[in-house]
């Protein structure tokens, strides 16, 4: 290369003066810069087009939007089986006072002998000293008082024992329910907080409202176990809720007899996805 040349040459001529410049590496790098220019405008243009794309869309495509209700359920629909009264006993038999032997009286007449029926002679004197004397003749016990009904003593009845309650037991219903710590809108406030309401939509489900049925245990101590779903509309719901409501903290427990218990409680969640 010439020394007038040698100020104003590239650095690459400079490098690969006197090599064969036709081997490749010469032109990669002689056009190095252009080629990473229209690289770069490349990934910014298609970076543009896809986020013009996702905001055209919210304005030309509908997009489902979801809600989440939490609604309680009373135990009211746990019908206790209603105990029928038992039937009064039946009276006692009624008991007929024994009979008594009665003579009947016959009033003197004054007949012939031969016009005297057999049923018209009186009795003998000694029959009538052991009978009473009626209007009829009846076999029976020979006794002057007629003897009273018997009566039979039913004897003592004892009043029914008390059967002593079982406070381990799991309780349908009770005095005081189990609440959670704040009542019932911290309760719902905590659900709502914690429920990821776009479960339905991740997993595809169409505009619709999507109930939830979810059955939990409060112990003496208010802790909750036996978490279970009643119900699974699909699209993940029932797993959300189960999931939400497991690791939730301790409730105050429910008091029957002023006593802690085991109570069941249920509580119903419902998504709503709906077109925006």
């Amino acid at each position: 290369m010439d020394t007038n040349k040698i100020l104003s040459a590239d650095i690459l001529d400079l490098i690969f003066e006197g090599r064969n410049k036709e081997y490749g590496a010469y032109d990669l790098r002689k056009t190095y810069q252009k080629r990473l220019i229209i690289a770069v405008v490349s990934t910014l243009s298609v970076c543009l087009l896809v986020f013009l794309g996702t905001v055209l869309a919210k304005f030309v495509g509908p997009t489902k939007q979801t809600q989440i209700l939490v609604q309680d359920v009373s135990l009211a629909d746990v019908k206790q089986e209603e105990k029928k009264p038992e039937p009064p006993p039946p009276p006692p038999p009624k008991q007929e006072p024994p009979k008594v032997e009665i003579t009947k009286f016959t009033p003197p007449k004054i007949v012939k002998d031969e016009e005297v029926k057999p049923e018209d002679k009186p009795p003998e004197q000694e029959k009538l000293e052991d009978t009473k004397i009626g209007t009829i003749n009846q076999e029976g016990e020979k006794t002057d008082v007629v003897a009273p009904p018997v009566e039979q003593s039913t004897g003592q009845v004892e009043a029914p024992k008390a059967q002593e309650e079982d406070y381990d037991k799991e309780f349908k219903t009770v005095q005081i329910e189990a609440k959670f710590e704040g009542g019932a809108a911290a309760w719902q406030k905590y659900l709502e907080r914690n429920l990821n309401s776009n479960i339905p939509v991740d997993n595809g489900a169409p505009p619709a409202n999507y109930t939830v049925v979810v059955s939990f245990l409060v112990d003496k101590n208010g802790n909750i176990s036996e978490v279970q779903a009643l119900n699974d509309p699909g699209y993940g719901t029932s797993e959300e809720a189960v999931r939400v409501i497991k690791k939730g903290p301790a409730w105050k427990p429910a008091v029957q007899n002023g006593r802690n218990v085991i109570y069941r409680q249920k509580q119903s969640i419902t998504f709503q996805v709906s077109e925006g």
